[in-house]
């Protein structure tokens, strides 16, 4: 990479640790200890500087902006390809706010966090990507760091993106609920890491990463964990391959055929610590046909209970069972995606109900990124230069990497009309042409996903955006009650006399939690392409009708602004007792700018 450009202002601080550099990749690098040493005394030394001893920090940084890098063995898959983060070529810097403490949960003081967001802001930075998130019950938003921190961000026209948290699938669990935040869910990819067991005269699919693979491709001897009980274990234990449970004669340099329960998953050590050479995990009834992509110890691999099925007739057919587990490899667009994480945080807004949370849905689930070399993630302290996790934090760095690529694509842009540029292109339709589905394949709402899928390359060429001012933020609140004293937290500022209702700040997204008979809203739109004519195209929530006026408009140049009124009604003074969804779309016959709607009656 070329030169540093001279806007930077950051610093890679070293103080504690003279080996620690930057260099034209990352550019800066800064440490906040002061809250956490005044609450939980001083730091380890070990963990006293920069650098990420944990390995969240890494993923979540390369996933938004690492560079093109060949993976040429990560866990034997034959065919792992090039890994990139978002904005490969963007600089990126990292502000270490969090802290290792094995006594508690609570690793981040807020005045630490606060700290980190004040130093990205000074040092210049263009986005901030957030991968923390309060567990409910949520503080008020005045005493939220990450809230008056990205407020005060966004205030200088950086981007903020956090994680909606991973408190799902309960709702109103969504984390980061502030409207400039930019709120990211968790969902699946289409991506799978399949294998195959070769009986005698039969291939079983399944599923699984392992540290090792088998020697020779050849059969060798397979055992269930029944017939290989050891003398004082219960035949319920070795089923199902608990520790202590299998006899280490019957098991040396065999492959050990094990039931997979609904529990914990340590299968692999207690076969490799018996003696065995291979394991082969099927489900049971209950998981039924959803094998699931595991780390194993030694070659392994996952079964869906049809094929485990097949599996068991096969050992009890012959008195000299064989298998091979062939090297994992990866494999697109075979299974439904996205799903939505079953951990990925819900709504409806627990802090401000009018505005839909989270925003919007990225891939979260099993996501390979860099790591450090942390070995808390591996057994047997392995470690790897990369790694899968799974989390909203590894969702929030996707958009952070389409946050930054459309920065420079479109430089002018505020980070609201960025934000609508996501939103209001992004799916609801996953790859069989049908609604996101939950990882129990039933059909979602809104309150998971947000306004949907992102898709980056639509992003580019919104069409339309709702755009917003720090203003409209401050006057949301002043809508909220709040009173000019407790919004000075987030700057000087004088609520107006008459304010507007909170539904009328101009969110890519309409909530109606309260409607009472009727309602009309205001929003407003800046044409970011050519001279075009959009028309209203809507999709009304079942009990309400709904008018938009007008119905058309007309722009003639690019940045032009036309506003526009939604009417909502109850049908009949019908009570609405749940939340409806339904759906506003701008459309020019080029551009779809959707917008969802989302209504509950009032005091239900």
């Amino acid at each position: 990479m070329g030169t540093i450009p001279p806007r930077w202002k950051g610093v890679c601080q070293n103080d504690s640790d003279p080996n620690f550099s930057c260099n034209r990749k990352l550019i800066g690098a800064r440490y906040f200890k002061k809250a956490y040493e005044a609450v939980y005394g001083k730091l380890n030394s070990t963990y006293d500087n920069p650098r990420d001893w944990q390995g969240h920090g890494t993923h979540t940084l390369s996933t938004a902006a690492g560079g093109f890098v060949p993976i040429t063995n990560f866990f034997n898959v034959t065919n792992a390809g090039t890994a990139k983060g978002g904005s490969p070529r963007a600089r990126v810097a990292a502000y270490k706010v969090c802290w290792i403490n094995f006594k508690m949960d609570d690793n981040c003081v807020d005045a630490d966090v606060l700290a980190g967001f004040d130093a990205a802001i000074a040092d210049g930075v263009d986005v901030i990507s957030v991968s923390l998130a309060s567990d409910p019950p949520f503080l008020n938003p005045f005493a939220d760091a990450i809230a008056i921190g990205s407020f005060r961000a966004i205030r200088k026209g950086i981007s903020v993106i956090a994680s909606a948290g991973n408190d799902g699938p309960q709702p109103g669990t969504v984390a980061n609920s502030a409207p400039w935040l930019f709120t990211v869910a968790a969902s699946t990819l289409d991506r799978e890491w399949v294998s195959h067991v070769q009986l005698e005269s039969q291939r079983l699919e399944g599923f699984g990463l392992c540290s090792t693979t088998l020697p020779e491709v050849k059969q060798y001897p397979l055992i269930s964990s029944i017939e290989a009980k050891a003398y004082n274990a219960s035949k319920d234990d070795a089923k199902v391959c608990l520790e202590g449970s299998l006899d280490q004669k019957k098991v040396d340099g065999k492959i050990v055929a094990c039931l997979k329960t609904i529990n914990g998953r340590n299968e692999d050590i207690v076969v490799k610590k018996a003696g065995g050479i291979g394991l082969i995990l099927y489900n049971d009834i209950i998981n039924d046909d959803k094998p699931f992509n595991y780390f194993f110890q030694l070659p392994a691999i996952h079964l869906s209970y049809s094929n485990g099925l097949i599996l068991l007739a096969y050992i009890n057919s012959t008195k000299f069972p064989t298998a091979y587990i062939a090297p994992p490899r990866t494999r697109y667009g075979h299974t439904r995606a996205p799903t939505m994480a079953s951990f990925s945080s819900q709504g409806p807004n627990p802090i401000y109900p009018e505005i839909l949370k989270p925003d919007i849905t990225a891939p979260g689930v099993r996501v390979i990124a860099a790591f450090n070399d942390a070995v808390i993630y591996l057994p047997n302290k392995q470690t790897s230069p990369y790694m899968i996790l799974s989390g909203t934090s590894m969702a929030c760095p996707h958009i952070a990497g389409v946050v930054g690529l459309l920065k420079a694509l479109h430089p002018n842009w505020s980070p609201s009309a960025i934000k609508s540029a996501i939103m209001t292109t992004s799916t609801i339709m996953d790859n069989h042409q049908e609604v996101i589905r939950n990882s129990s394949s039933f059909a979602v709402t809104p309150f998971s996903y947000g306004s949907g899928h992102v898709r980056p390359n639509q992003a580019m060429n919104p069409g339309l955006v709702y755009d917003m001012t720090i203003t409209d933020y401050l006057n949301f609140l002043c809508s909220m009650r709040y009173n000019s004293s407790v919004i000075s937290l987030y700057g000087p500022y004088t609520c107006p006399l008459n304010s507007s209702l909170p539904q009328d700040l101009n969110y890519p997204t309409i909530t109606i939690p309260n409607l009472e008979k009727s309602i009309t809203i205001t929003r407003c739109v800046k044409n970011v392409g050519g001279p075009s004519i959009y028309v209203a195209l809507l999709r009304s929530p079942r009990g309400v009708s709904i008018e938009v006026n007008p119905s058309q408009l007309i722009f003639d140049s690019n940045g032009e602004e036309k506003v526009f009124k939604i009417t909502i009604k109850q049908k009949y003074d019908m009570i609405i007792k749940d939340y409806v969804f339904g759906s506003l779309i701008w459309y020019d016959g080029k551009h779809s700018v959707r917008s969802p709607i989302i209504i509950k009656s009032k005091g239900v």
